[in-house]
């Protein structure tokens, strides 16, 4: 029976879903990839550390779905954007990947805000330049390890290195070239936005791009020795999982604005026609002459995992090792704390903030009576206030009347109904576990064949979905409480750079 494989590769979590080509989940397996934080601001993982567990994913999904090897069709990775996966001349990795919630590239990108670049920027590829994008990466690597910048051989992003390994072929696809290099009126690569950031010299190291549903390759013998998988098996360019998940979780389309609620703060909506605006990046959509409108940062639910990290150590090391979840476990905890009045706030800056690279996190208005679950209800919140920030920067710009919620906290009611009322409109979720996975698996069903365009789900998706309406009453208290949330973000503005200057800065080289 005909399958497909989507391979969706997150900050911490790489995971190989087998999926029947209606849509039904038919085998998940998971492996954790390791963080490396050497520096302050410096946030890294080992490539190859990276394949081989995505390699044991495959091979554990396989097993677990029962079904030969044969039966997979074709295979799509996805995973996180921006960040970098260099290679050098001989194809092999060239140090550490860079990871999207690095942020080591500050100050450039700081300089670059306060000159004519900026603008330029803007205009020329369609969003302003941030600490995470290549451009601001590979031009801190060529001021600060000039020896690594001059074997640059090829500059891709996770899902590329995944499918370098799985076919030998290097390249990307659209939603990924335009992440720093490509004009965004003709969306092709560009010498001038290059030239702009000083890095002329690595235009030959731009992988081609590819449409997502292209068939760009096939597994190889030696990792179908290694995976199980069919030699042969067609793979193709796949996506970056910001489209990827709005693309599964049905929402990936002019009038809806997708809310991922992952590692990152993404919020995204389709536009038939280039628009620029300093709050959003207009990229590269799957097909020519659309865009994807994304308004992100990396504050989301990264605090939410960095907290159970934390403060709820033993609970998740005991949850594991019983086979449950930490997350149901705290659900009685966070319900409650919902249900009573609180003070608490909190900022969720740990690695990013739509404030720039010097904001950092921050609990506000707690007291000696407040609880562990005062304290999981805030960062919640502050997670749903930050999406709030981007959907409303994207509201100015776009028309859209329904959100489509996917990320881990969306199989959470509470959580979802406080996304409508913090929103303030409909929030649909689907039944869709793998929203990003099975965003790749449709691109590659559409690349042999399958279906007739990647958004040619065959799942009947309003069957399948559940939407909250938001709670007029719970709409105005989040409201006082979302005022109160920016006022002390203005305020705080001109201290966290005092902040961040109590470590000396060559600390965080």
């Amino acid at each position: 029976m005909p399958s497909l494989l989507g391979i969706d590769s997150g900050l911490t979590v790489t995971k190989a879903v087998i999926f029947d080509v209606d849509g039904t989940p038919l085998a998940v397996a998971r492996r954790r990839v390791t963080q490396f934080m050497p520096k302050a601001r410096h946030i890294e993982r080992d490539m190859d550390e990276l394949w081989t567990a995505t390699a044991d994913a495959i091979a554990e999904a396989i097993s677990l779905s029962g079904r030969p090897a044969s039966d997979i069709q074709a295979i799509a990775a996805t995973a996180h954007g921006d960040g970098i996966y260099l290679l050098d001349r001989s194809d092999k990795p060239l140090g550490r990947a860079i990871l999207s919630l690095d942020s080591r590239a500050g100050a450039i990108v700081d300089r670059w805000l306060e000159s004519p670049v900026a603008d330029e920027a803007l205009n020329l590829t369609g969003q302003l330049p941030h600490v995470s994008a290549p451009s601001a990466l590979l031009a801190w690597i060529k001021e600060k390890e000039p020896a690594r910048f001059e074997r640059i051989g090829h500059i891709l992003s996770c899902k590329d290195w995944l499918r370098f390994c799985l076919t030998g072929v290097i390249g990307t696809d659209r939603t990924e070239a335009s992440t720093s290099f490509t004009n965004v009126k003709d969306q092709g690569y560009s010498e001038d936005a290059l030239k702009l950031f000083g890095l002329d010299e690595l235009k030959a190291a731009l992988p081609l791009a590819s449409r997502s549903d292209e068939v760009v390759g096939r597994v190889t013998s030696a990792v179908a020795s290694r995976t199980g998988l069919a030699e042969g098996t067609p793979v193709v360019a796949g996506l970056h999982d910001v489209t990827a998940s709005a693309l599964g979780a049905g929402g990936y389309a002019s009038g809806v604005v997708a809310v991922i609620a992952g590692t990152y703060s993404i919020n995204e909506t389709l536009s038939s026609e280039p628009r620029v605006d300093k709050r959003w990046f207009c990229r590269n959509a799957i097909v020519p002459g659309q865009w994807n409108n994304m308004s992100i940062s990396p504050a989301s639910t990264a605090n939410y995992d960095w907290f159970l990290d934390k403060l709820c150590a033993g609970e998740r090391a005991g949850t594991e090792a019983t086979g449950q979840s930490i997350h149901a476990l705290l659900a009685p905890e966070i319900e409650a704390a919902f249900n009573r009045p609180s003070t608490a706030l909190f900022h969720p800056y740990l690695f990013g903030s739509p404030y720039g690279a010097s904001a950092s996190a921050g609990f506000f208005g707690l007291g000696g009576w407040h609880d562990r679950g005062d304290m999981l209800r805030a960062v919640l919140e502050g997670i749903a206030f930050n999406h709030k920030i981007h959907v409303d920067a994207l509201g100015d710009g776009f028309s859209f009347s329904e959100a489509r919620l996917a990320g881990g906290v969306s199989r959470n009611p509470v959580v979802v109904q406080m996304f409508a009322d913090v929103l303030g409109m409909p929030v649909t979720v689907t039944e869709t576990d793998e929203a990003a996975a099975w965003g790749a698996a449709l691109c590659a069903g559409a690349g042999i064949g399958l279906y007739a365009d990647p958004q040619s789900d065959p799942r009947d998706v309003g069957a399948i979905a559940k939407t909250c309406h938001p709670d007029a009453s719970r709409s105005a208290d989040y409201r006082r409480r979302y005022d109160v949330f920016r006022d002390i973000a203005d305020a705080m503005t001109p201290l966290w750079p005092r902040i961040g200057s109590l470590v000396p800065v060559e600390s965080q080289d």
